[in-house]
């Protein structure tokens, strides 16, 4: 088979976009990568379409190469295909060596037992150094495009593979020698950066020295064995972007137990400084990322001072880059007051504040420097790790223009928020001395004025859940000043007095904050629901609530409300409500009061299910101690019947009453052709591997090249069972072949509703045709050469040759096209008429068969169809 055309390439690439994993479980799944190897090969396809097809391998590499071998293969032959090319310049090089990159790491190819990671090692390391590896390798205009990405595939390679490069320090350190960068600056300084972290941690919990590693030079030309020791010792959690300040102790007293000799540590200092001169050079991400990877490098390294870092400070320091800013943070969070002096962090203070308070600064700038004062790294912290803090050096004075406002973004409002609870939590000292207005008040006006605009009626949802947000963030931060506290609970218990449609978000806020505030919220909600009168408009809401915060106290009061609602719970809703109220003052252990309102209720509810819970809630009341009662009534521990009235309304009920994506327990085909009716109709063969109930199967078509097409049902399906065939009728507005997406909803034996994407169907342009209506007898000559005359001079002909198998003719016609046979003289001539939908025909003189072949004529009056028929009709014979 030859290669594939650049239609079916489009084609096939899009299907599988579409569905990967129902593409790969499809016919054409299994041939995918091969045939995108061998086509990457052809001369016939053009360089736009290759690079389309090593885009996919660069995306859907697991896929492609599923498993080591069938990677190990694919690298090869990208490798291969790598060789091959012409000498001259070409846009296929780079995307080839990041393809053979991603398909080495994704299929876990990568290794010393592998050929192709020593032959792909090897080829990356000439070209970062700027070597011609071969009139194939590259184009003189290509040399630094093609070092640059190398050096990408090395940084990936030693990412995955920590250790890979240590034995190449001293060649890279090489690369970037005092004499000017031999190749790209960029991707050069983050290799060399990446493999020197690496190796420092290596080596460190080796308790080995560096060994020479950093002034060693290895020809990057040679052919012999990679070393694998380093990276055999490494360690495949090492992330390269890990934020200096998130390293562990152990890692830090691991890099403690390197102790370089002074030539060693000489050589290291070199290195660095080399790095950090150049940095420069960077991008500001790039210079970001040298300097987290640096940083944690140094860092509690022995004998290796940080005052390295000192003539970078003075540069970024002022920085506008974001990236540098948070980059100078990382360094200040390693290295502390060894780099960092006090005065550097007054002033890194000041500028975080000063930026965060511009007018004209975006939201996520905002935000970040907003982030930045929240978690500043100090150079002695007072408190213990973890706890949220102001800095010392940050004064409320400082921060007056931070404070939050209703007119700023709701995310602002809570950066800012935040701050300000932290203020209030250690400026207790000013408050008590009466200088002037404290951030508590200023807090407590704010509270008022978010609880005011959330308690309007009609008023928009996102200002009930700023609020509720703001109510939990001071809770958090502000758990322990009951000062603060009391206010919070009187005025979220005036806001669900305003506004009883907020219980939900008030259910929300009990679940997430802690005792210190849940507690006595509780207690005040309880107070404030069974204050009302029972027929109060908003009684769903204050069921709800009271279902929350019922407990033992106050029981008398409770039980006199939920008496008083029972005559107003008219509707399903309502009465559910009020049994759910009933179910928490169980799990409570709420007695004699609660048995007469259960007898009550299974009396005078209209609904039989109300009455049925209310009744077993009785019976359960008079004959189970409370420890067992709660066990009964707690969240089950499997997954509930839907029927079930004695399980929680928990995740695994709610899960019955939803939709669940599910593997599909049932396999589509598609059967005989039926050649009749006035529309085309697919057959449809179903199996299933267990019972199916209620099954839906919906069809759609990309495009508009079909009408929507409608669902078909099946009421049950059992595996082995003989079933008939689905038929489902095809409305093509033009005549061409496609695929059906195809979507399964059904109903399993435990009685769950599933979903399931099935593996897409494909619709030949054959399974199109229909017959012409039968012409009288005697007439079917005329009845063909009328239509023949009929296609022209609005259609088209055209003339080809149709190979035949062993069997000849009359055998490929009786197989294919019989029902469309007008005139036949078996065994060397027929006239096929075809009609196809909507309002097409195709007519074929199948005349004159030769031993090997039949000259075909066709007429039609659709032009369109030509490049349809002829392929159609080229495949008859291999079908044969």
């Amino acid at each position: 088979m030859g290669p594939l055309s650049r239609e079916t390439w489009a084609q096939r690439l899009g299907a599988f976009r579409a569905s990967p994993s129902a593409f790969m479980a499809g016919p054409e799944g299994e041939d995918l990568g091969r045939d995108l190897l061998s086509d990457l090969k052809s001369e016939k396809l053009s360089e736009q379409t290759k690079v389309s097809l090593l885009a996919l391998s660069l995306e859907y590499p697991a896929e492609l190469w599923p498993d080591t071998p069938a990677a190990e293969a694919a690298v090869t032959s990208l490798l291969d295909t790598l060789d091959f090319l012409p000498p001259r310049s070409s846009a296929l090089r780079r995307p080839l060596l990041l393809a053979a990159t991603t398909a080495l790491v994704a299929g876990g190819a990568l290794g010393p037992t592998s050929g192709a990671s020593l032959r792909l090692l090897h080829l990356l390391l000439g070209l970062a150094s700027g070597r011609p590896l071969g009139q194939g390798i590259g184009h003189a205009l290509e040399q630094r495009p093609l070092q640059a990405t190398a050096c990408e595939c090395l940084r990936e390679l030693e990412s995955c593979k920590p250790g890979l490069l240590g034995g190449y320090l001293g060649l890279l350190r090489g690369l970037l020698g005092q004499g000017g960068p031999v190749g790209p600056v960029q991707p050069l300084s983050l290799l060399l950066a990446l493999a020197l972290r690496n190796t420092l941690a290596i080596q460190a919990r080796a308790r080995a020295s560096m060994q020479g590693l950093l002034t060693a030079r290895v020809s990057p030309t040679g052919g012999g064995p990679w070393n694998w020791t380093l990276a055999e010792e490494g360690d495949a959690h090492l992330q390269p972007q890990v934020s200096p300040w998130l390293t562990t102790e152990e890692e830090e007293c691991g890099l403690s137990a390197l102790e370089p000799s002074p030539e060693e540590a000489l050589e290291l200092r070199a290195a660095v400084a080399q790095l950090l001169d150049t940095s420069y050079l960077l991008t500001p991400v790039a210079q970001a990322q040298l300097l987290w990877q640096l940083g944690w490098a140094l860092r509690g390294l022995r004998g290796q001072l940080p005052v390295l870092f000192k003539p970078q400070l003075v540069r970024l320091l002022g920085t506008a880059q974001l990236t540098l800013l948070h980059a100078v943070l990382a360094l200040k969070a390693a290295f502390g007051e060894a780099l960092f002096t006090a005065q550097d962090e007054a002033l890194l203070l000041r500028r975080l504040i000063l930026a965060a308070q511009h007018p004209a600064l975006p939201l996520p700038a905002h935000l970040f420097y907003l982030h930045c004062l929240l978690s500043f790294p100090e150079n002695c912290p007072l408190g213990p790790a973890g706890e949220e803090a102001l800095p010392l050096l940050l004064e409320s004075q400082l921060c007056c223009g931070l404070l939050p406002s209703l007119l700023l973004d709701p995310m602002a409002l809570l950066a800012r928020l935040h701050l300000l609870c932290l203020l209030c939590a250690e400026d207790e000292e000013k408050e008590k001395k009466g200088q002037g207005q404290s951030p508590r008040c200023y807090l407590e006006e704010l509270l008022a004025s978010l609880w005011q605009r959330a308690a309007l009626n009609g008023g928009p949802r996102a200002l009930a859940t700023l609020c509720f947000q703001a109510s939990y963030l001071v809770a958090h931060c502000l758990a322990g000043q009951p000062t603060v506290l009391m206010p919070l609970i009187h005025g979220l218990a005036q806001l669900y007095r305003a506004r009883p449609v907020l219980a939900p978000h008030f259910v929300d806020l009990l679940d997430q904050v802690g005792s210190e505030l849940g507690e006595p919220l509780r207690v005040v909600l309880q107070q404030e629901v069974v204050s009302r009168p029972g027929g109060d408009e908003a009684l769903g809401w204050h069921l709800q609530m009271l279902a929350k915060v019922a407990d033992r106290d106050a029981q008398n009061a409770t039980l006199s409300f939920l008496q008083a609602a029972a005559v107003h719970c008219t509707d399903w809703g309502l009465q559910q409500a009020l049994l759910q109220v009933c179910r928490a003052l169980l799990r409570a252990g709420v007695g004699g009061g609660l048995a007469d309102l259960l007898q009550a209720l299974a009396r005078q509810l209209e609904d039989p299910d109300g009455r049925d819970h209310a009744r077993l809630y009785y019976i359960l009341l008079s004959h189970l101690s409370a420890p067992k009662l709660g066990v009964a009534l707690g969240p089950s521990l499997v997954v509930p019947a839907l029927a079930s009235s004695l399980v929680a309304e928990n995740q695994g009920f709610a899960a019955t009453l939803m939709v669940q994506e599910a593997p599909a327990p049932i396999q589509l085909s598609v059967g005989a052709r039926r050649a009749e009716g006035p529309v085309p109709v697919l057959q449809l063969q179903v199996e299933v591997l267990e019972p199916v109930y209620s099954l839906e199967l919906r069809f759609r078509v990309e495009g508009q090249l079909y009408a929507p097409l409608e669902a078909v049902h099946v009421p049950c399906l059992c595996p082995g069972r003989p079933t008939r065939p689905l038929l489902l009728p095809l409305q093509p507005r033009r005549p061409a072949p496609t695929q059906l997406d195809i979507r399964a909803l059904y109903t399993t034996t435990t009685g769950l509703t599933c979903y399931a994407h099935l593996p897409p169907l494909p619709v030949n342009f054959a399974d199109l045709f229909l017959p012409f209506p039968q012409p009288p007898e005697g007439a079917t000559l005329r009845f063909f050469e009328e239509l023949w005359e009929s296609c022209l001079p609005k259609g088209t002909e055209s003339r080809l040759w149709c190979p035949l198998g062993p069997q000849g003719l009359e055998d490929l016609v009786s197989r294919h096209l019989e029902p469309f046979v007008v005139v036949a003289q078996p065994p060397t001539s027929y006239h096929i008429a075809i009609r196809l939908p909507p309002d097409s025909r195709l007519l074929l003189r199948l005349e004159k068969a030769q031993a090997d072949g039949v000259p075909v004529v066709l007429r039609t009056d659709d032009w369109a169809v030509l490049p349809l028929v002829g392929d159609y009709l080229r495949g008859l014979a291999p079908a044969v």
